[in-house]
């Protein structure tokens, strides 16, 4: 049966949302407009498979048409990205921050990450956020004056605090990254690097702006803002660190992965 016919309250509330979505003007930065063709694949029966594990070793039978949609996900994220190896099942941008974490640090490891009010994520270490309850953050900031990244007192900080990880990104910095000078940075004090992209991705994807892939050992994202795919997220990554992500990933933090949404986020990396 369809749906208005099964629950018309339903269906006449996505009417009401499709009617707002095309009549006013979207200003929140962390809202997209997925594709008809994006919508078809979150739509589609794959959200009836259960598909724990990965691509050719998963823990339940008859997955050999879902492995062929996550390995094309896979494969044009690599491409798209220029990355070594590329993970989309991560449900959200938060959740691949945490698998991520899970995958390179211990409990207590000192981490940096951007200060919330400098325009950080909950999940680069917010003291109400798992980020900051698991790991032990120091934050460094924007200048006060100049509202821009300080390196110097970037550098400064990772001197005194040598973390583990360093993060680069956030949810509310609308001006370019120095990719390179931060990996110097973590270089410096032998950590890893890591990049938020959630919100550039898809300006990346164009080539509008500087692309952390090469500097970062570790590149998240969602995959619902710039990008203009479906809610979900995704991880890029070096060849080296590639089993440690999958880990982090499942069985780490999550169980089994959302094909359907993996099957529109692989429509969306086409269409990018």
């Amino acid at each position: 049966m369809s749906l208005p016919s099964t629950d018309p309250e339903i269906a006449e509330a996505i009417s009401q949302e499709i009617i707002r979505q095309t009549t006013v003007l979207e200003m929140i930065a962390s809202e997209n407009y997925a594709s008809t063709a994006v919508l078809e694949a979150v739509g589609s029966v794959l959200t009836n498979k259960y598909s724990e594990g990965y691509p050719g070793s998963r823990y339940y039978n008859g997955n050999d048409v879902v492995d062929t949609v996550e390995r094309l996900a896979r494969e044009r994220a690599k491409s798209l990205f220029g990355a070594d190896h590329a993970n989309l099942q991560p449900h959200s941008g938060a959740q691949a921050n945490m698998a991520a974490y899970l995958a390179v640090l211990d409990p207590g490891d000192t981490v940096m990450g951007l200060k919330l009010d400098s325009g950080g994520h909950l999940t680069h270490g917010s003291p109400v956020n798992a980020s900051g309850k698991t790991y032990n953050f120091v934050s460094y900031e924007v200048d006060r004056e100049t509202h821009l990244i300080d390196y110097e007192s970037m550098r400064n900080t990772a001197k005194a605090a040598r973390p583990k990880l360093i993060i680069v990104g956030a949810t509310a910095y609308p001006r370019l990254w120095d990719f390179a000078k931060a990996r110097e940075i973590a270089d410096e004090v032998g950590a890893l690097l890591l990049a938020d992209m959630a919100h550039i991705s898809g300006l990346i994807a164009a080539g509008a702006h500087p692309t952390p892939v090469g500097h970062a050992q570790i590149t998240t994202s969602s995959t619902h803002k710039t990008l203009r795919g479906p809610r979900g997220g995704m991880i890029l990554c070096d060849t080296e660190l590639r089993r440690k992500i999958n880990s982090g990933v499942f069985p780490g933090t999550q169980g089994g992965p959302m094909m359907h949404v993996i099957a529109g986020k692989a429509v969306m990396l086409k269409e990018a």
